[in-house]
């Protein structure tokens, strides 16, 4: 498949999205559903325009869902305003940890004894399979800064942590396989690199760059009398691109580096501006009447907004903008291949795992982990069903058929793989905007009563 076919298909489905978006809005499903069924109709099932092996494709899929992640953890770490001591992330830690830890283990069985895989690539499911996705699951993030309703930023947390959280356990996984590395210690070749110094220097080192970098540039754009009009797009690229190099180069994982970076900037803002409400709520109002009447726009006078609010506004609007178009365009691009993809390696025991997974693992590792105290009834209800997989599994796959994945599980590793997320786009698809709508009617009558 060629790099001129895929930016056609890109292209077209984009137009048809943005041309028929007054419509889809009214179904019941999401647009990665759409994306999906779009791909199949293009793939061997339909009209046959597009075929993917992954088996030989997956060295430039690793790319391309590296980025898609990449992007998808910043923008979520930057929606992320609330203190750390608050209960909705308290949630956040519990289900990117033990509820990961537990969905691993409980992957692992179902695969082993429920399938009968042996258990190297049973773990190596439960590893790719346990993170819930930044990327597709944006429906059930936070809408916005100003969000803090524990559902959807517990979800955000979430998905913002497990892509790297659970990074160590699929090396664990190939190292079980004896593909990773030849002679290994599982103490120091391990447990000590990859959970001791790989997540909490990521972390640290991703939130520092951040928080640093967003203190620096507020403070030059008020200095410099530069407050709307330098580039912004600039900076999350700089951001990205340096949180996750400099960790990579220091044995850390990236992707949490990524996502602290994006926090990191989130309460630089928080912390310049010192204001409740998000700066770049403050200042869009005043920037869309620049040259007419601002203080009609906002309610109050121009003068209101100070040089620090509206530099730290302009410059979070713009990244969000920026990281979401980019976000999206990936989501539309890597699921349309997964369509077409999904006719060659369908594999119907993934039913079976993929139910398991959604239905029973998922559900019982919230409930038993995550107490009442930080979601009730009807929250760890949504929680539990709204475990959406996604790019962040398909990248782990391609990472591991590019580190010698062996090729007796290959076959039964993609199928299972890329079937389990197929059913997760569709399940979760149908269902996201009933119960959504659903609970925040009940929230809406319970702050009326």
């Amino acid at each position: 498949m060629s790099f001129i076919l895929c930016m056609t298909v890109l292209g077209v489905l984009l137009m048809l999205l943005a041309l028929t978006s007054s419509y889809l809005r009214w179904l019941p499903v999401t647009t990665s559903a759409v994306c999906l069924a779009f791909g199949i109709a293009i793939g061997p099932l339909g009209l046959g325009l597009m075929k993917l092996d992954i088996g030989s494709a997956y060295e430039w899929l690793e790319r391309l869902t590296e980025v898609a992640v990449l992007f998808s953890l910043f923008n979520t770490g930057i929606k992320l305003r609330l203190p750390f001591n608050g209960k909705a992330w308290r949630a956040a830690y519990l289900l990117a940890g033990p509820v990961m830890l537990l969905t691993i283990l409980g992957t692992c069985l179902a695969a082993h004894y429920l399938l009968g895989i042996s258990w190297g690539i049973s773990l190596l499911l439960g590893a790719m399979l346990s993170p819930t996705d930044p990327v597709l699951a944006g429906l059930v993030q936070v809408n916005n800064a100003q969000d803090l309703d524990r559902v959807r930023f517990g979800l955000s947390g979430e998905a913002g942590m497990n892509d790297g959280t659970a990074f160590p356990f699929v090396i664990f996984a190939l190292a079980f396989l004896g593909t990773h590395d030849g002679n290994f210690d599982w103490v120091q070749g391990w447990f000590l690199k990859n959970i001791v110094w790989g997540v909490p220097v990521g972390l640290l080192l991703g939130y520092g760059l951040g928080r640093g970098v967003g203190h620096l540039m507020i403070y030059l754009r008020i200095k410099n009398a530069d407050s709307t009009s330098s580039p912004n797009d600039f900076l999350a690229l700089a951001l990205i691109a340096v949180a996750y190099v400099v960790a990579q180069g220091l044995g850390a994982f990236g992707f949490l580096s990524v996502f602290a970076a994006g926090l990191g900037l989130r309460q630089a803002e928080a912390q310049t501006t010192q204001s409740e409400v998000p700066a770049e709520h403050v200042a869009k109002p005043m920037l869309g009447h620049m040259n007419s009447a601002p203080e009609k726009a906002t309610g109050a006078p121009s003068e209101d907004l100070s040089d620090t609010q509206l530099a730290a506004g302009v410059m979070m609007g713009d990244i969000l903008a920026f990281g979401s178009l980019v976000e999206r365009s990936m989501e539309v691009l890597l699921i349309t291949l997964l369509g077409a993809a999904i006719s060659v390696y369908w594999d119907w025991r993934a039913i079976g795992l993929g139910l398991a997974l959604f239905c029973v693992i998922r559900p019982v590792s919230v409930w038993l982990l995550v107490s009442r105290s930080l979601l009730n009834v009807p929250q760890k209800a949504l929680v539990s069903w709204f475990g959406i997989r996604g790019i962040g599994t398909l990248y782990y796959l391609c990472y591991a058929l590019a580190h010698g994945l062996p090729q007796n599980g290959v076959q039964t590793t993609i199928g299972l793989t890329l079937s389990v997320v197929a059913l997760s786009i569709l399940l979760h698809g149908v269902s996201i905007q009933p119960l959504l709508e659903r609970y925040e009617r009940s929230r809406v009558n319970n702050t009326d009563d």
